[in-house]
């Protein structure tokens, strides 16, 4: 009789095994796929800055561009303080 019990509590053992293991990688699915999100969001946030970045030197030229045209129209001096005053995000 004391073998059967013991039969049975290895089974018990066993199974409560694979039950972990089982849940230890649905566990590491989750976590992997959120890892692949956060590393994709990263990826679409660094390309946003560079563009911003380009787009950024686009503007700078362009009123570095009319701000030179309106110079040479105009003679008078202009104060100048806030010109480049364009925060960086």
């Amino acid at each position: 009789m004391n073998e059967i019990a013991n039969g049975a509590m290895g089974f018990a053992s066993m199974g409560f095994t694979v039950a972990l293991v089982i849940a230890g990688l649905i566990a590491w699915f989750f976590v992997n796929r959120a890892s692949v999100k956060a590393s994709q969001q990263v990826q679409l946030l660094e390309a946003l800055l560079e563009e911003q970045k380009r787009q950024n030197a686009l503007l700078r030229r362009l009123t570095d561009s009319v701000a030179g045209k309106e110079k040479a129209d105009a003679s008078e001096p202009e104060n100048k303080d806030f010109t480049h005053l364009i925060p960086e995000r």
